[in-house]
């Protein structure tokens, strides 16, 4: 039986998938993409020889639609999701799907799912996966010439159990990416390389993983499928540079926002796992996750606390208030971060 909206609680939706009914897809040919449509179909086919399927020809991206006080729905920095979207595709060699008409087609989908945005006020928000694959007939080890573009929308709650609430994690032994590899792309590989260290984590009762650099394994570069932040005793919002760690559209804004509304030093550089004392707040920022404090990192037997494992630090909760405010409406934020969805 199919979910309708008005059968959904939308404070207790969890993060998963529901069938919306509409699509969109573009398709790249002869060398051009089609003009790109919204579709009633939640399955795509492909043949069997795709590159996607064998080789991992695939790139996507991961956004959110805000329900604001007004009524009206705002996207979050969208156009940074269409440049990174393409600098992706650019690092599997597939054909980027053009900046201007992914921001339209992001709103167009939208727009069709008017229906499925949550209320403000919930906590809840259309979540949006734009996706690119490689497909044809591909049999050797060589990219696509052709490829599907397309975007599902999901209506979402938060991403960690508790919402704003501090979690554990332990550091695995795992490699999330390779230096100079595809680590800085959104590729699905990048995720998939992650599920094991994952499952291992919450088998032990830990949120999820922290994964370390894979030249020396000293130092922290992301949180399961999220960039990694911290604050020093001296108020310096840090976060890890590396080019294996996806450069996260929330991480930036964050930084921004730490500086120029907060009054933070900010710094992009190595934070190594054996320094923990030095910070007294830390936290996994992404579009799904928001923030999720990090009330404590396991590596084997030891365990560093940061503010509490109970509550959110005031550093961590003022971010988290700034950025929430300006997705859903309630501050200002800078020029160009929202864009409005008109209908």
């Amino acid at each position: 039986m199919s979910v309708k909206p008005q059968d959904l609680n939308w404070e207790t939706l969890g993060f998963g998938y529901i069938n919306t009914g509409k699509s969109f897809r573009a398709y790249y040919k002869d060398g051009k993409w089609s003009e790109g449509q919204v579709v009633e179909a939640n399955t795509i086919t492909i043949s069997e020889a795709s590159p996607a399927v064998h080789l991992g020809q695939q790139c996507f991206e991961g956004l959110k639609a805000y329900r604001t006080k007004d009524g009206s729905v705002n996207l979050f920095r969208v156009d940074e999701n269409a440049k990174r979207l393409a600098r992706s595709a650019d690092q599997v060699m597939l054909p980027p799907y053009p900046e201007e008409a992914f921001v339209e087609a992001v709103k167009e989908i939208v727009r069709a799912n008017e229906e499925w945005i949550p209320p403000y006020g919930t906590g809840a928000t259309l979540y949006i996966r734009p996706f690119l694959i490689g497909v044809g007939d591909i049999v050797g080890v060589s990219p696509a010439s052709e490829a599907l573009f397309g975007i599902y929308v999901t209506p979402v709650g938060a991403y960690f159990k508790g919402g704003l609430q501090p979690a554990p994690f332990m550091v695995s032994e795992y490699d999330r990416a390779a230096p100079r590899g595809t680590g800085s792309a959104k590729v699905g590989g990048n995720y998939a390389s992650s599920f094991k260290a994952g499952k291992e984590a919450q088998v032990h009762n830990f949120a999820d993983s922290i994964f370390l650099d894979p030249a020396t394994h000293t130092k922290i570069e992301e949180v399961g499928a999220a960039n990694f932040f911290a604050i020093t005793e001296d108020d310096v919002f840090v976060t890890p540079k590396s080019p294996s760690i996806l450069p996260s559209i929330t991480k930036y804004s964050l930084l921004h926002l730490a500086e120029h509304v907060l009054g933070l030093e900010t710094f992009e550089g190595d934070v190594f796992i054996d320094q923990l004392d030095h910070y007294k707040e830390a936290g996994a920022m992404g579009t799904a996750a928001v923030i999720t404090p990090i009330g404590s990192i396991t590596q084997g037997d030891k365990k560093h606390v940061f503010y509490s494992e109970t509550e959110v630090g005031p550093l961590t909760r003022a971010l988290y208030d700034e950025l929430t405010g300006i997705q859903f409406g309630e501050k200002e934020g800078p020029e160009g971060w929202i864009q409005k969805v008109e209908f």
